[in-house]
């Protein structure tokens, strides 16, 4: 019989879930029947009849793959947790005691447990019970710490039995600290000591983590008496175990014993509060759910042990806000926090929101001993559609004008308690009798949530003057169980309809009809009449034409556009659109194109012509067409043939071997399919020329064909060749004429040439007292009768006479140097009788110079050629004048 106990005293229903061994400390008690004259075999497991253990890890559903390793070689732990002997145990006079360590194989988490089999009469440690824990606690931290000794060797030895074995000492039992201990520290644990220190000097040492490795520091030991302290608090959350290695060597550093191992567990201490989770939950139940309906669950976690009362948590409710109906309407789970209903009348129109405050306390809920924290739980009531909507009357009314759409004719106000906005409160608005012909709907006000009863379908009052409807409104969602309809869901809408003018309507609108195209004027083509939808009203109905696009004919259709309208008030009027069909009449003959092409002058498969004809008219008065030659000229015919490919093309090429180059005009007769056919006579010009081996035509025949015969071209070049001779022959006289002129000598004697003189305008001489001039010729006259005796037909006056104006001869761009004087006689005949010519015969002061001269005015020189002028003073006026005294001084040999 194998019984196995551990230390854990007990644990909650559901607890909460952490991922590790359900026990720190495994005891197997063997019975010495199972022992009796027999050992524990190599893989003993429970499928071999005996079981050892099965440590039982719990990883929280988390699915994570974890393996398991014992500290003694003589065991081993499978995948399911089952211990095994690797090595066969003849008796367990000693217990054994080892470590299982379980390793995450994707993440670096350690957990650890210890394992001791123990012959049944040995004593084995206690339980972690609450009582267990304080005994513990007791040795732990008794004044006089126990001795650990290295176990003894086998020795062989002479005795009065002869051989014997020695027997080992217990396997050394974990040494338990509890944490968040005050000291003072260093603290002494337990002392090591090997019974060799009598003989020769020992030195101890321990390793392993919190030793010599992270955490480092946490124990030590005192090499020479063998004293192993713990130097700080522990703290069990951060972790809960140490496994370390006593060591005893020589003074030399030989090893003396061979290494014992040493658990350390820490023990728990209630030193953390329960925390949740969330500070504030949310969870919500429909209002008139039954007692025991489930609500929300709370949830609190204890950082302290799991397995003992430190950290067993458990919850209650402290108080709830408000008390309606009754102060107690929800309860909560005391091991799993799970909140749930135990009274009914929950109802959202009265109380929208529970606020439940939750205290979680460990220590099995004990009040005086266990830590507690709250939380606070909002607790939402929602809605269920248990409120029908109202209507807020019995009957509604409105009036709507005829043929008008999306009109509101009214309002329909609705009441209901539930959830706004919501699918319990949407109303949905139904027409359930009154309205056949569907001219009325109701849409909802997603604001207001009134019912809006619109026109939809023109209503005619003619037709129908009062429209009483029966309407009903109810939910998106449906009634919740057991509650009934309201009667005020239901409702009277009377609907009265106003008469207006309406437009004459056009019956038939677009009315359509068929003529044939060129209809003469005057012709009457249909009635459009409209009619006046105003039965009770007797109202004049005139027409005009609206539009007349008679330029626009599409697809054979002619569309025109009429206005009716009437003499009511308002005035109202339709429109109608009259289609007329034009139906085509063969009146347009066919045409061919191209009107030119060009062929080899030898018949070859690929010289010819392709002609395609095209008639305005449409089917069938167009194609397909008929193509051929006429009987005259006869040459047609015997030089050339035309075959018809489909109804619109036909071919051209010769049908003699070989036609002269040169331009020929072959006329084409082509008909139609018309009935009757018209027949068209088109002429295509057709240039014939020799071709080359790609069948194009060649620049010489392309010159052959246009009709020039090689005596045409020598000519052209004769006259090309003239034309070049006689332009050279006139610049060439043109060159002789200019030098003859150049040499012939000027009609006038070079020292009596005026034209060197009259530019020398910037010489004023030695002033007036060095010259031998008549001033008295330039003061101003004393009287103007001489100017205002001129004859009428040479008077000059300060405005330029508007008459025609005297025609100036033309200086050639090269005259002959014996030309000049003809030239100048010419120019100055002309300046004679020119009254327009500038300067005016006016009084024109440029600048006053004072009064008192004896100079008559210049006006007095007459510029006329006649015999009447003298010029004679001329030759008083100094050298400088002699030349224009020479000129018109001279009497009748001038």
């Amino acid at each position: 019989m194998v019984i196995i106990t551990g230390s854990k005293a007990g644990q909650p229903l559901k607890p909460p879930c952490r991922p590790g061994f359900s026990q720190n400390f495994y005891t197997v008690i063997v019975s010495r029947d199972v022992l009796h004259g027999q050992s524990i075999l190599k893989g003993t497991s429970a499928t071999a009849g005996f079981h050892l253990l099965t440590v039982k890890f719990e990883d929280c559903q988390r699915s994570r793959a974890v393996g398991f390793v014992s500290s003694d070689p003589n065991f081993s732990v499978r995948p399911d947790g089952t211990v095994y002997a690797e090595q066969e145990v003849a008796n367990l006079s000693d217990p054994v005691q080892f470590m299982v360590t379980a390793r995450g194989l994707h993440d670096p988490h350690i957990w650890e447990t210890t394992v001791k089999l123990a012959l049944a009469g040995h004593p084995h440690p206690l339980p972690l019970t609450k009582v267990g824990i304080e005994e513990m606690l007791s040795r732990v931290w008794d004044t006089q710490p126990r001795v650990i000794k290295f176990p003894r060797k086998h020795q062989r030895g002479s005795s009065a039995n002869g051989l014997r074995r020695q027997k080992r000492d217990w396997v050394i039992p974990p040494i338990n600290v509890p944490e968040n201990s005050r000291g003072p520290f260093p603290h002494m644990l337990v002392r090591i000591r090997s019974d060799q220190d009598k003989d020769v000097g020992i030195r101890y040492s321990i390793t392993g983590a919190g030793a010599d490795q992270p955490p480092s520091g946490i124990y030590n030991i005192d090499p020479i008496s063998g004293n192993m302290f713990v130097t700080q608090p522990l703290d069990r959350e951060e972790r809960a175990s140490f496994h370390l290695r006593a060591h005893a060597v020589d003074m030399n550093g030989n090893q003396v014993e061979n290494p014992i191992d040493l658990y350390i567990y820490v023990i728990d201490m209630n030193d953390n509060r329960p925390e949740f989770q969330k500070q504030v939950y949310n969870g919500s139940v429909a209002e008139g759910s039954k007692p025991g309906s489930s609500v929300m669950q709370v949830t609190a976690t204890d950082s302290d042990d799991s397995t003992t009362a430190n950290g067993m948590v458990r919850y209650r409710i402290l108080s709830q806000t408000p008390h309606s109906p009754i102060p107690n309407m929800f309860t909560i789970n005391s091991e799993t926090g799970d909140i749930v209903t135990v009274a009914a009348g929950l109802d959202r129109e009265k109380v929208s929101q529970y606020t439940i405050i939750v205290q979680a306390t460990d220590m099995e809920g004990n009040l005086n001993f266990g830590l507690s924290n709250t939380a606070t739980a909002l607790i939402s009531i929602t809605d269920i559609n248990d409120n029908p909507p109202e209507l807020t009357a019995r009957t509604f009314s409105g009036e709507v004008p005829e043929n008008k759409v999306n009109v509101v004719v009214t309002n329909l106000t609705v009441v209901d308690r539930d959830q706004p906005h919501s699918p319990n409160w949407n109303a949905v608005y139904r027409i359930v009798s009154g309205d056949d012909s569907g001219h009325f709907t109701i849409r909802t006000n997603p604001i207001t949530n009134e019912g809006m009863l619109t026109v939809v379908k023109p209503v005619d009052f003619e037709m129908n003057n009062a429209f009483m409807l029966t309407v009903v409104v109810s939910n998106q969602a449906h009634l919740a169980s057991g509650i009934p309809s309201s009667l005020q869901s239901t409702a009277g809408v009377t609907i009265s309809v106003q008469d207006v003018n309406e437009p004459p309507v056009f019956p038939g609108n677009p009315k359509m009809i068929r003529f044939e195209e060129g209809v003469p004027a005057g012709t009457t083509l249909t009635v459009f009449a409209a009619r006046d939808p105003d039965h009770f009203i007797h109202q004049i109905v005139r027409y005009s034409k609206l539009s007349d696009p008679s330029m626009y004919v599409k697809n054979n259709v002619y569309e025109a556009t009429f206005l009716a309208f009437d003499n009511g008030s308002p005035q109202a009027s339709g429109t109608g659109t009259l289609q007329i069909y034009l139906i085509d009449v063969n009146d347009n003959a066919p045409v061919l194109i191209p009107r030119e092409a060009q062929v080899c002058e030898r018949a070859r498969p690929n010289s010819r012509i392709n002609i395609t004809a095209s008639d305005a008219d449409a089917d069938p008065n167009a194609g397909p067409f008929v193509f051929e030659l006429p009987s005259f000229p006869a040459s047609v015919r015997r030089n050339w043939t035309i075959s018809r490919l489909n109804g619109d093309y036909a071919q051209l090429r010769l049908r003699i071997p070989y036609l002269e180059a040169g331009v020929y005009e072959i006329p084409v007769i082509v008909s139609d399919s018309g009935n009757p056919p018209l027949s068209n006579r088109s002429v295509i010009r057709v240039k014939v020329c020799p071709c080359d081996d790609n069948g194009d035509c060649s620049a010489t025949g392309a010159v052959a064909a246009a009709g020039l015969g090689t005596g045409a071209i020598i000519a052209i070049l004769i006259c090309i060749i003239i034309l070049l001779s006689m332009v050279l022959l006139f610049v060439v006289w043109m060159k002789r004429r200019e030098k003859e002129r150049q040499a012939k000598p000027l009609l006038i004697d070079p020292e009596d040439d005026v034209r060197d003189n009259i530019l020398k305008y910037d010489e004023e001489g030695g002033g007036e007292e060095d010259q031998d001039y008549d001033l008295s010729q330039l003061q101003q006259p004393e009287s103007l009768d001489h100017i205002i005796n001129k004859p009428a037909g040479v008077r000059r006056v300060d405005e330029r006479p508007v008459i025609t104006e005297s025609q100036y001869p033309v200086r050639p761009s090269l005259p002959h140097p014996g030309d000049i004087g003809d030239f100048i006689n010419d120019g100055l005949r002309a300046a004679d009788n020119d009254p327009t010519a500038p300067p005016y015969d006016s009084l024109l002061v440029f600048d006053y110079e004072g009064s008192g001269s004896t100079a008559g005015s210049v006006s007095s020189l007459n510029s006329t050629s006649s015999g009447d002028q003298d010029y004679d003073y001329l030759n008083d006026w100094g050298p400088r004048f002699k030349k224009l005294a020479d000129l018109y001084g001279g009497g009748d040999d001038d």
